[in-house]
């Protein structure tokens, strides 16, 4: 069995980080206030703090704070949601620019969808395990924590896995997604 590595992806020096569930990715951790993650972020470059939009009533304000490596302009190589009540509760690895994050031995981020789904299954397969499908399709751990989104990336369509928490009024990981996410993987026509 055969596990692509960043270099088979076509994705070039990127940081390594590592993914504990329900505690948090590199250098972040859920729970933190935006003043936190923002200090914790330097490690990769700039950020920038912006409102999100209150799509809905029951969850708190919430704001975006995008990581971006070396001087702006340059495209966030990480995107962390920060919600008055619960703090940090998701952390979105951008496929081109973002961290690698493993899950186990598998690399999550900058994936094409196909080849990460064929290895979620030999990997669940051959250690006699699980793998769960989000409800858009896209294959990925087996941990509630890891929601699989879609970013196209010239042709072909790249992974862009979420780590997440429930934040306030949400009862599953899926239902705490930023709305800026939910529609980033949305087709466009």
């Amino acid at each position: 069995m055969t596990f692509k590595t960043e270099a088979d992806s076509g994705v070039a020096d990127r940081d390594e980080w590592s993914y504990a569930p329900a505690v948090g990715a590199g250098p972040l951790r859920f729970g933190m206030t935006v003043d936190e993650v923002v200090e914790a972020a330097q490690v990769l470059g700039q950020t920038v703090v912006s409102d999100c939009p209150r799509d809905h009533t029951i969850f708190s304000p919430t704001w975006k704070i995008e990581v971006r490596r070396g001087v702006a302009p340059s495209p966030p190589a990480v995107t962390a949601y920060v919600s008055q009540a619960v703090g940090l509760f998701c952390i979105a690895a951008d496929a081109v620019h973002g961290p690698q994050v493993e899950h186990g031995i598998i690399s999550l981020v900058g994936r094409d969808l196909l080849e990460l789904e064929s290895d979620v299954i030999a990997h669940a397969e051959a250690v006699e395990g699980h793998f769960r499908y989000t409800p858009e399709g896209y294959a990925g751990p087996d941990d509630p924590g890891v929601v699989m989104r879609g970013q196209l990336v010239g042709q072909v369509l790249r992974s862009r896995p979420l780590f997440m928490v429930t934040r306030d009024g949400a009862n599953t990981e899926w239902d705490s997604m930023p709305s800026e996410e939910y529609r980033r993987g949305q087709p466009t026509t």
